[in-house]
């Protein structure tokens, strides 16, 4: 499937299932069969998920013990705040924005370039990412979404179960995304399937490059350490939260200016619009989900968009998909 195929398919409506037809909007999604037993593979995928979701708070209390009476070092500060620029950007740019959503094309090393990026996000691989993406947008905040705060409906505990069910339950329920139907073009990229195999690579990549880099400039364990839990696990932990909070909170909690497919509850988030870079104008983004743009009223900063932009002037993208004041204007309430 080409880039082209894929926005037309992101700009058409998505495909209408019983259940989703049937819903109202307020009530819990209709229940669904029970998934098959587990295999052990699928055990282990829930094992690893636990771990990456429980392990960067134990880290933070170690961190908070280390430091007990000690100065966090300058570095440790400078290389996570490096890499979580890179991998956030790797996830905005390059995962969501570009091989998601096709709001534009690279040139091949910065496609590759991006996908290592996000995948050392430690988000999941690049082709798992993209498909369940674009499931969400298919049946946003309806039944089939894999990760809807509506999901137990609008009552307050149905809200509150389905806000801790958006922000990280999602991940422990036995609901896999079809890639063969999500993300074909991926599937048939020769460069973004090796990126995709490469994941568990990446991952330790991710975490011993801040513990080298520690070692190499502090030339102690304890700076290689420190700089490991700060720059590799808390950061890590930091950019899933801020992630799962677009998913959580951005459709729950902000305002919502322009118009979005039915049900679909998409706000803009303004107080994590530094840390998501841009992602939390979500309400736009569901409003024109190919814009490689988000943030498009004044004062909205959305640096992804920025770098877009500068790998435009560069060269390195080419048709990208800037919103106009026609197609913007067409989408507000």
């Amino acid at each position: 499937m080409s880039l082209g195929a894929t926005r037309s398919q992101l700009d058409a409506p998505p495909r209408k299932t019983a259940a989703s037809q049937a819903y109202d909007g307020k009530s819990p999604f209709p229940a669904t069969p029970p998934p098959p037993p587990r295999h052990t593979s699928e055990r282990l995928y829930v094992t690893v998920t636990a771990l990456i979701v429980v392990l960067p708070f134990l880290a933070l209390g170690l961190a908070v013990w280390l430091l007990w009476g000690r100065l966090i070092h300058t570095t440790d500060v400078l290389l996570a705040l490096a890499l979580y620029v890179v991998t956030g950007l790797g996830v905005t740019v390059g995962f969501h924005r570009g091989l998601t959503h096709g709001g534009y094309r690279a040139a091949r090393p910065v496609r590759i370039a991006l996908a290592v990026a996000g995948s050392m996000s430690f988000q999941g691989d690049v082709i798992g990412w993209v498909a369940t993406h674009r499931r969400h947008h298919a049946f946003t905040d309806r039944p089939g979404d894999p990760h809807s705060p509506y999901r137990y409906g609008t009552h307050l505990r149905g809200q509150l179960r389905g806000l801790v069910h958006a922000h990280v339950g999602w991940l422990f329920r036995n609901d896999p995304t079809p890639a063969e139907r999500y993300a074909p073009d991926l599937l048939a990229d020769r460069d973004i399937r090796a990126v995709s195999r490469a994941f568990p690579a990446l991952c330790v990549l991710t975490l011993a490059l801040p513990f080298a880099l520690g070692w190499a400039i502090g030339g102690t364990w304890l700076h290689a350490t420190t700089a490991l839990l700060w720059a590799g696990v808390v950061r890590i932990a930091l950019l899933h939260h801020v992630t799962w909070s677009v998913n959580s909170l951005c459709h729950m909690i902000g305002r919502r200016p322009f118009r979005t497919r039915r049900h679909d509850r998409a706000t803009n988030l303004w107080p994590l619009a530094l840390l998501s870079f841009g992602e939390s104008w979500h309400n736009l983004h569901h409003a024109d989900p190919t814009s490689a743009r988000h943030g498009v009223d004044r004062g909205q900063i959305d640096p992804s968009a920025a770098v877009i932009r500068l790998l435009e002037r560069l060269g390195w993208v080419h048709d990208v998909r800037w919103p106009t004041p026609d197609r913007v204007a067409a989408r507000r309430t």
